[in-house]
């Protein structure tokens, strides 16, 4: 039902222009359009904070072609890097979207290691004083004691997980 010359059309359809001269008129053959819907551009990943000298793998969701914010073009990539990745999705009719950014934060990876408050080799009914260093969410030792400080009374290889903040954790060296 518009009057104009030309028309911009959004939706598929049939269209057809009648002209008008003022007494007589004509009908043009019908046109069809066909709007193709924009492809699903979204991503979806396990994490969105990893710990140092880890890696996320984001997906994107289907579409038959990928271009990726760093360069990529697999349904799939690999991170390990912080930074903010986003993908163009392509559909079969060349239609494109593009996703939100989705931004992917490393956190660094606690020190660990042990201190003893004197020698490490005793006569039996001695003991050592194992401290770890000062800095964790959370401490599991070798020995399954959670605190900072234990004391070792028998022979063994003593080592500490530390957990940070973050959750990213550091097993310390042994110390036997």
């Amino acid at each position: 039902n518009e009057a104009t010359q030309s028309i911009v059309v959004g939706t598929s359809g049939t269209y057809a222009v009648q002209i008008t001269n003022g007494v007589c008129s004509a009908t043009s053959p019908l046109t069809t359009v066909v709007v193709h819907a924009n492809p699903v551009a979204t991503i979806s990943s396990s994490a969105s904070a990893i710990c140092q000298g880890n890696s996320v793998t984001l997906t994107a969701a289907p579409a038959t072609g990928y271009n990726w914010s760093n360069g990529a073009t697999t349904q799939s990539i690999t991170v390990s890097t912080a930074g903010t990745y986003a993908v163009t999705a392509t559909n079969a009719y060349g239609c494109t979207n593009t996703s939100a950014p989705l931004a992917i934060s490393v956190s660094a990876n606690p020190s660990a290691y042990i201190a003893a408050n004197g020698p490490v080799t005793f006569c039996n009914g001695s003991s050592v004083v194992l401290t770890a260093n000062a800095g964790g969410a959370s401490y599991l030792w070798s020995n399954n004691a959670t605190t900072q400080t234990i004391t070792a009374t028998a022979s063994g290889n003593y080592f500490v997980t530390i957990t940070n903040a973050a959750g990213c954790s550091t097993v310390s060296n042994e110390i036997s």
